[in-house]
């Protein structure tokens, strides 16, 4: 048999990536979904309760759909990268399959019989640590997902997951179409006044994407990619460009050929569908039942209360910058449109601490702020990170050397060791740039779970990745990243630290394989290390003269950290407010165009009042609705890890920042944990207590009463 049949099959630690072509993904996903479901047949058969044991049931389910998670891993992988008309067909031609039989499983009567039989059997009841972990949550997940539903209900809820799974792929779709479908190609300069050399460079480099413009006459092109086109918001003095561009922004998702309105209707009625077949009130009740916050009005109130303690601040923020424009611009009416609210903010913190980002921007050439992130990470943490050589061969051609393959000539590979014995705990690949068939935000994922060494096996080592859409380099100078894109950077990696610093036995248990509303604060706990000058000296580099950011400029972007934090911080928890009340309270409603009315008024007080009121962003946030369940009623959880966060970096604070012997605490209690604890009694390992709300407002700058 060839080398290459069933490609997505492949067994290799490292991924062949070349042979991953679309034509062969139906082939290849339906071996694996036949041998997944001979697999599980085979768990169903008549058993000798007496003969039942952990291996041969709980791992053995692990076991069985292993190799087809894996695959359809790669799928969906390079549905994100890769986009196009085949492989869109050919992810699509399948995914009722997939979904179908994942549905299935914790629906199957005899997998049930022979999970609780296990659970009556006196080894199950003598075990402890992780493998009761194992046993409890898979006994919870199979009851959360109706495996004591009757069969009519049993079988409406497989259509419903199944229709789920189609209308969120859709709807993911529609956003990255309509994404593309936008652009503005600008022939004058002049245009520009006010952009700043590096965004200028990048709109050059979008058009020469095109084949767009010479050396001798260039031309100018923004798209919709955030790094692309918010810098234009951000500072172009015309403000008919600015309000062109911000009238191009609210195209995405909504409209013509991609509208997705219907389709946020039928997904938020077909998880209250679902909801209600599983016996709970509303879709937020059902996914957050295992989470932190357990309910859904749990997390709604967490979600007020801290709106209503950041209101005025919020009110004070606003004025301020109302009063900043009317003393520029005296003949202002008073009101902002939606286009100048991110130019005169800029302004005014510019005006208040003489700062201005791209002043930064040159301290943070892209190679340096990785470099400098593992090095600073190494010696936190306690592992060593090399890149290797990579090679990046087209789809379907034959690799032409040894180096490790990648999916595009901008990605990178690199290999994780322990510091110490200097074994292989892991390997990632890492893809920073945005391009036309990738879609947009950034993201960690996992291709392959390790296992930590036991009963005489060696390590078998975590595979991951790192994607992202950050600013790409232009002809004349490298990728030079706002201090933003650099904490995204942080961001990315800590959720990949959390992966590859997996210590659990049992892979569904390992890495990020935690509560929801737990799985940021790895991820956010690094971005702190972008505040303070100890850590950014790691990465911070003039990318012409090597040196540190200098302690004036450090001093004045330090004293804009918390420039309208308020503003910040109440933009994020109106996302959290609204993703809750449509999960909670509005899921029945015919939405026919009033949409935006809806949002408008669930969202009342929490943004700021414009002359024109922007669409939702509901169309185009991915989080919510571009999955089945994703963050769907648990966006929230970016604020609660907030508070774990602030909370838990002030031991490194308390410590020097770059402490090993609080990072090595971090890692073994938290990383290397997964999910085979509860997620508070983590925290509480690390912490000594829980969670202090305080420590989140502090670092805000919202605490006593606004100045």
């Amino acid at each position: 048999m060839p080398e290459n049949t069933y490609p997505f099959l492949q067994k290799d630690f490292q991924i062949r990536w070349s042979s991953l072509v679309p034509e062969t993904i139906e082939t290849d996903i339906r071996k694996a979904l036949k041998e997944a479901a001979a697999r599980v047949e085979t768990l169903c058969a008549d058993f000798d309760p007496v003969e039942l044991t952990f291996d041969n049931t709980l791992i053995a389910m692990e076991e069985a759909t292993e190799e087809l998670s894996m695959a359809w891993g790669l799928v969906t992988h390079l549905e994100s990268i890769r986009n196009g008309d085949e492989l869109r067909d050919a992810h699509n031609a399948v995914l009722p399959e997939v979904t179908q039989f994942y549905s299935r499983i914790p629906l199957n009567n005899k997998l049930w019989k022979r999970i609780k039989a296990y659970a009556d059997t006196e080894e199950a009841k003598a075990l402890v640590g992780v493998k009761k972990r194992l046993l409890d949550e898979t006994v919870k997940d199979f009851v959360r997902s109706g495996a004591d539903l009757p069969a009519e209900k049993k079988q409406r809820l497989e259509e419903v997951q199944a229709d789920l799974a189609r209308v969120t792929q859709k709807f993911s779709e529609n956003v990255l179409d309509s994404t593309n479908e936008w652009d503005l190609v600008i022939g004058e300069k002049a245009r520009l006044a006010g952009l700043p050399d590096t965004a200028i460079s990048v709109l050059r480099a979008e058009a020469a994407l095109k084949g767009l413009g010479t050396e001798e006459k260039p031309v100018y092109r923004i798209t919709l990619k955030v790094p692309v086109y918010f810098p234009v918001l951000e500072y172009a003095d015309d403000v008919e460009l600015r309000k062109e561009v911000w009238e191009g922004s609210i195209t995405v998702g909504r409209g013509a050929d991609y509208d997705n309105t219907r389709l946020i209707t039928e997904i938020l009625k077909l998880r209250q569908e679902k909801a209600e077949i599983l016996g709970k009130a509303n879709f937020a009740d059902q996914v957050l039942q295992e989470r932190m916050a357990k309910n859904g009005a749990n997390a709604l109130h967490f979600v007020e209360d801290l709106a209503e303690r950041t209101q005025p601040f919020f009110q004070k923020e606003i004025e301020e910058l109302k009063t900043f424009r009317l003393e520029e611009d005296a003949g202002w009416g008073g009101v902002f449109e939606p286009w100048d609210v991110a130019y005169w903010a800029e302004k005014l913190r510019k005006a208040r601490y003489d700062f201005d980002e791209e002043e930064v921007r040159p301290y943070f050439a892209i190679d340096n702020v990785i470099e400098g992130m593992f090095r600073l990470c190494e010696q936190v943490f306690g592992f060593k990170i090399t890149e290797r050589d990579a090679s990046f061969t087209e789809p379907g051609g034959i690799p032409g050397c040894d180096a490790v393959e990648v999916w595009h000539p901008e990605v990178r590979f690199y290999d994780l060791h322990n510091e110490v014995s200097g074994e292989l705990l892991g390997s990632f690949y890492a893809d920073w740039h945005p391009r036309e068939d990738k879609r947009g935000g950034a993201w960690m994922n996992y291709l392959k779970t390790g296992t930590p060494p036991s009963n005489g096996q060696s390590r078998t080592p975590h595979l991951g990745l790192i994607c992202g859409n950050l600013t790409p380099s232009s002809a004349d100078k490298p990728a030079l990243l706002t201090h933003h894109e650099v904490e995204t950077v942080f961001h990315e990696f800590g959720h990949l630290l959390h992966h590859l610093m997996g210590e659990v036995a049992i892979k569904s248990l390992n890495g990020i394989h935690v509560v929801w509303d737990f799985v940021e604060l790895p991820s956010q706990i690094m971005e702190n290390f972008c505040w303070s000058k100890v850590s950014l000296d790691f990465f911070a580099k003039h990318y012409e003269t090597g040196q540190p950011i200098p302690d004036g400029l450090f001093d004045k972007m330090l004293g804009a950290r918390n420039f309208q934090s308020a503003i910040v911080q109440m933009r994020q928890l109106a996302f959290g407010k609204m993703d809750l009340e449509l999960h909670l309270n509005h899921h029945n409603l015919e939405l026919d165009g009033d949409l935006d009315a809806l949002v408008s008024e669930i969202l009342e007080g929490y943004l700021m009042p414009l002359a024109t009121e922007p669409p939702t962003m509901a169309r185009r946030f991915t989080h919510l609705f571009a999955s089945a369940t994703g963050y769907a009623a648990g966006y929230y959880s970016y604020k609660w890890a907030e508070v774990l966060d602030a909370d838990a970096f002030t031991r490194f604070v308390e410590s020097g920042v770059i402490s090993p012997e609080v990072g090595h605490e971090f890692r073994t209690k938290i990383l290397s944990q997964g999910g085979s604890r509860d997620a508070g009694a983590l925290f509480h390992d690390f912490m000594g207590r829980d969670p202090d709300l305080c420590a989140l407002l502090e670092r805000s700058g919202l605490v006593g009463e606004p100045d």
